[in-house]
């Protein structure tokens, strides 16, 4: 009995390695549905540490509270990043452009 409980205790020990090592390997993302003051759709992708907008890339530059700041070239003072994403109302400010975001 106690040869039988000890081999099923190492194979639910390598069945859960096995099932969180698969999990790293997953990407996290969040796609998000955005609106310009125009009424235009425009989607924007955050994943790691990159945004995705108009078909650009930009590095995540910071965070400060809820404002996160993404940029093509991370700025030295972070608040003059080309993006800055408010995380808790969706607002994107984009090279002076006010978008609202949803997330899908």
């Amino acid at each position: 009995m106690i040869h039988r409980t000890k081999r099923l205790g190492t194979a639910l020990v390598i069945l859960l390695s096995t099932l969180s090592l698969g999990a790293c390997d997953r990407d996290t993302y969040t796609s998000w549905n955005c609106t310009n003051a125009q009424g235009e759709k425009i989607s924007m992708v955050l994943k790691k540490a990159k945004m995705q907008f108009q078909n650009q890339q930009f590095d995540y530059c910071g965070s400060l509270g809820p404002l996160s700041y993404f940029d093509s070239q991370c700025p030295a003072q972070i608040q003059d990043s080309s993006k800055i994403f408010n995380t808790t109302s969706g607002q994107l400010f984009s090279n002076g452009s006010e978008l609202t975001c949803n997330a899908l």
